[in-house]
């Protein structure tokens, strides 16, 4: 009796040690499987590539970077990998595969580099349809440096940045049956680009033309290396509810203007540059006073083209759609902060509004958007053209009659003809009155 419950005990003492191993085991894969990477994303782009890693938690991770060949390796401590590895590098210029490996605890994901990058690696918190993420950005060395603008080379066109607001793994706002705001902003930047290139006088420049990221500050950065001379961003709006709508045009606050100019004075001679003819006395010269009037009326001028734009963006659109503001609107956005480039933010309509977000995916309605921006941004420059440009010598200016001016002495002081004044001006007779505005053919 006695020996049968000694083997009983040491039965249960084997079971006991049993179920710690199994225990033991059960908590060691579970710890091990704590997090999980659940998505990859690749976006390639013109001067760098983004990888986003989608994880479950808080990613815990280390990396470091191999030569010969270039390699990126990335460690996930308490990680597993749910995603097929094979295909992820097939579209992308700089990474030549993904690997990956699993030893003491750890996932490790090497990145096959087709030559070495300047690496930017860091964590994001949940936002918006996105959990955890892990980014890491490769910038083509050559593109990462700052450049100084070269001198516009005259050509007679007026040159206007297009920037496709968002990109990449940002999608913008979304629309309630799933309509992403950076396709919507893409297809309408693209139909405004070509009916700017079509236009004799203008030039376009796209600062994204794919779906890829650029970040916000690189954006005016690629406008200005460009000598963009106007700078026009495509945007969607959105709201918790779907009740409004609309379209709507923004400026930049004057209280932001002003800080980035503080911002350059505070450095003027690395970014004298940036502010135009009088650049070359704001860096040389010591009378500070002086820096800051040449500073600050390169500012005035820059707002007061974007004002004018503006409006005559909001006078076409009008005709096309329901505006949510009828007057340009001040914001705080970071891509219209730069003092020194005339700029505009067209919010085209509301993206969380059912019967706009239809419209917004409609590629006619696309077509009137941009056909009343091109509008807007070309009678602007041919009421106020820029000087040396081809608008310069076509089109129209504009002259308040003042007492004692007839028809024609107007015609004889602008070289042209009374029969050409009354023609486009609608004029039946030869009688003017003082404070009637005429339109003036200009001859160069």
């Amino acid at each position: 009796m006695y020996w049968r419950i000694l083997l009983t005990l040491a039965k249960l003492r084997a079971l006991s040690l049993l179920c710690v191993i199994v225990l033991s085991s059960l908590f060691s894969i579970s710890t091990f499987a704590a997090n999980s990477i659940d998505g990859i994303r690749v976006w390639p782009a013109p001067e760098n590539t983004r990888i986003v890693f989608d994880v479950k938690e808080k990613p815990d991770y280390k990396y470091f970077t191999l030569s010969k060949p270039n390699r990126l390796v990335i460690d996930f401590s308490n990680t597993t990998n749910a995603v097929a590895l094979k295909n992820l590098a097939d579209n992308d210029p700089r990474v030549k595969l993904f690997r990956s490996s699993v030893k003491k605890g750890k996932t490790r994901l090497v990145l096959e580099l087709s030559k070495s990058y300047q690496l930017t690696v860091f964590p994001l918190a949940p936002a918006g349809q996105y959990g955890h993420r892990l980014v890491i950005d490769l910038y083509d060395k050559a593109s990462s440096k700052e450049r100084t603008s070269k001198p516009k080379q005259s050509t007679g066109d007026i040159i206007i940045g297009i920037d496709a607001g968002h990109g990449g793994e940002d999608p913008g706002s979304i629309g309630g049956k799933g309509t992403y705001e950076k396709r919507v902003t893409l297809a309408i930047a693209k139909k405004l680009q070509k009916l700017i290139n079509k236009e004799k006088g203008m030039k376009a420049v796209m600062i994204r033309t794919g779906d890829y990221h650029v970040d916000l500050n690189r954006r005016t950065s690629l406008a200005r290396e460009k000598n963009v001379d106007f700078f026009v961003s495509v945007h969607a709006d959105a709201f918790s509810t779907p009740v409004p709508s609309g379209a709507s045009v923004w400026v930049v606050t004057k209280r932001r203007a002003e800080s980035e100019l503080s911002r350059w004075l505070v450095n003027r001679e690395k970014k004298s540059e940036l502010l135009g003819g009088g650049g070359g006395v704001i860096k040389n010269t010591s009378d500070s006073h002086l820096a800051l009037a040449l500073a600050d009326m390169s500012k005035e001028h820059s707002l007061a083209v974007s004002f004018g734009v503006a409006n005559n963006v909001i006078k076409e659109m009008k005709k096309i759609t329901k505006m949510h503001k009828k007057t340009p609107q001040n914001g705080n956005f970071a891509v219209l902060k730069s003092s020194d480039i005339p700029s505009i933010l067209v919010e085209t309509g509301f993206i969380s509004n059912h019967r706009e977000e239809k419209n917004l995916t409609w590629s006619k309605h696309q077509q009137r958007l941009a056909n009343a921006i091109h509008q807007g941004i070309k009678s602007h420059f041919l009421a106020h053209p820029l000087t040396g440009s081809y608008f310069a010598s076509v089109g129209y200016k504009k002259h308040k009659v003042r007492s004692g001016e007839s028809l024609s002495v107007l015609a004889k002081r602008y070289n042209t003809s009374m029969t050409k004044l009354k023609s486009i001006n609608n004029l039946k007779s030869n009688s003017l009155r003082i404070g009637q505005t005429l339109k003036i053919p200009r001859t160069g």
